[in-house]
């Protein structure tokens, strides 16, 4: 009787297809709505390899937000990144799902959520944006519009306050470019819609 050649463990593909499918179900879902096992399943993986990879459900929603936003940073001009951020925030395309940065508000409680926006996510954003002030304070200018655009999201998507929380998202991404332009005055976002 022969056997079937053993299959190639590779553990980096399997942690990139533990990411991607965890992106998508966080995405279509939500945090609370996704479970382990289910990412493990649409990976195609043991659900033990999620935990021995990751750690917890916790940790792996923190290595889909790094790559996610790894990805933003280096796609993204630093020209276009206040836009995106607040489109990524405001975007409703999903019926019953949330963009994972939402879904990060909705976790403020979680303790790695908050240290993650207090430390290094927060800090690849600031970075980024501060491109785009020649000010001595640019850091702080660049840490004011992500603190405005986190908030919008926060004030929208979490506790749902009126009028924002109906307000057309292109309006919302019109006037608050248009405010950030100030602070961040090496850009002109007052072209944008």
């Amino acid at each position: 009787m022969t056997q079937a050649p053993r299959r190639k463990r590779d553990s980096a593909a399997t942690k990139e297809a533990l990411l991607q499918a965890a992106s998508e179900l966080f995405t279509e879902r939500g945090f609370s709505a996704t479970t382990v096992r289910d990412v493990a399943a649409r990976a195609g993986a043991n659900q033990a390899l999620l935990f021995r990879y990751f750690g917890s459900k916790q940790e792996l929603f923190a290595a889909v937000l790094t790559r996610n936003s790894e990805q933003v940073i280096a796609e993204l001009s630093a020209e276009e990144l206040p836009r995106q951020l607040l489109i990524n925030l405001l975007d409703s395309a999903e019926p019953n799902g949330e963009h994972p940065l939402v879904a990060m508000l909705r976790s403020w409680s979680d303790e790695r959520a908050a240290e993650m926006l207090r430390g290094e996510l927060g800090a690849r954003y600031t970075e980024r944006l501060s491109e785009l002030s020649d000010a001595e304070d640019a850091q702080l200018r660049a840490d004011l519009v992500l603190a405005w655009v986190f908030g919008i999201g926060m004030v929208r998507s979490v506790l749902g306050k009126s009028p924002l929380a109906e307000a057309d998202p292109e309006i919302i991404v019109r006037y608050v470019t248009r405010a950030a332009s100030v602070l961040l005055e090496r850009t002109d976002f007052s072209n944008d819609r």
